[in-house]
């Protein structure tokens, strides 16, 4: 159809994530009604690709390719595209916020179910390469040679990613008992410039703060946190600065990119679903790095392979996002 070529890339990694859970959101479409079900994604690179393309061939040719159409660059078309997969017809739309995109999206479902909007929202977020991104961060000196080394001496920035991570979402009355809750969220900006990070993190500060405020905890209810840990100079600086302020008696942490790349505006979704994980197996994910320590950044317990949660009592995970222009969020999910 008319939708076809547009994203392509994009739309089959929503498709690779939806897929593995059809039968639920099939089960809850009985459940509740297609107009009840929610969309809410975060994307970063939709549309960038064929925009890309399309500007090549009009240098060349002095005229746009007959397949392109404007509306490839509409950066909702991940939530049409999965609303017209599933044949839904409740609220869809796509949250663009660069690397909290997906974070944020969270926060917005969370908001359709309170104000009983939607009883189900597909909730995630989806990010795909391209060339305008990757030569973006290149000229920002901001890409590693090699594997990301999160928190080291010797961190050198990003690898950047791709994927997709998808979640079900539903008020805790109507959920599975056992499954991980969405215990709080903290958002904040702090505008400090258009690509860096303010040097102190007084906005990621903020926004774990309200996260710890919004699910009335306090920093000792935390067992672990998912770092953005990017492994560029600045973000490593100024998160390990804030979470020092935050959690002053240490939280056992890493950081994940290693393991996925930086997946841009997929991160939040699926740093989440890693807490998600950890909250099922016990295990907590291992923090993969040279081992070299900073001595410039306050020390971090880092995770080591095969470590767990402590056998008994609740489980809190909390994870960060920080973006371009000062986007800050902070989810804290938990059983």
């Amino acid at each position: 159809g008319a939708m076809d070529d547009v994203h392509a890339d994009l739309f089959r990694l929503l498709l690779a994530a939806v897929q593995q859970i059809e039968s639920q959101v099939t089960a809850l479409i009985k459940r509740f009604g297609r107009e009840r079900i929610g969309i809410v994604l975060g994307s970063s690179t939709s549309g960038i690709a064929e925009g890309g393309e399309a500007l090549a061939y009009f240098r060349e040719h002095g005229c746009l390719p007959d397949g392109y159409r404007y509306v490839q660059q509409e950066p909702g078309g991940a939530a049409k595209f999965l609303s017209d997969y599933l044949a839904l017809c409740g609220l869809a739309w796509v949250v663009s916020t660069a690397c909290t995109s997906s974070a944020k999206a969270f926060v917005s479902a969370r908001g359709l179910l309170r104000q009983g909007l939607c009883d189900a929202v597909l909730v995630g977020g989806v990010d795909s390469l391209c060339k305008l991104t990757i030569n973006g961060f290149a000229a920002l000196e901001s890409l590693s040679p090699e594997i990301c080394n999160p928190l080291s001496v010797n961190r050198r920035g990003i690898n950047i990613g791709e994927g997709a991570a998808l979640f079900i979402m539903m008020r805790a009355e109507d959920g599975v008992s056992d499954s991980p809750e969405l215990l709080g969220a903290g958002e904040s900006s702090d505008a400090h410039h258009m690509s860096a990070p303010h040097p102190e993190g007084i906005g990621a500060e903020m926004a774990m703060r309200a996260a710890l405020d919004d699910a009335a905890l306090s920093a000792e209810d935390v067992d672990y946190v998912n770092l953005h840990a990017t492994a560029t100079r600045l973000n490593d600086a100024m998160e390990s600065a804030a979470l020092k302020r935050v959690f002053p008696e240490g939280v056992v942490s890493s950081g994940t990119k290693p393991l996925t790349g930086h997946t841009l505006g997929a991160a939040g979704a699926t740093e989440l679903a890693f807490c998600w994980l950890a909250l099922k197996s016990g295990r907590l994910p291992p923090h993969v790095w040279d081992g070299v320590a900073d001595p410039a950044l306050p020390t971090l317990d880092l995770v080591g392979f095969e470590r767990r949660f402590p056998a008994t009592g609740k489980r809190v995970c909390m994870s960060n996002s920080f973006a371009f222009g000062g986007s800050n969020v902070s989810l804290l999910i938990g059983t």
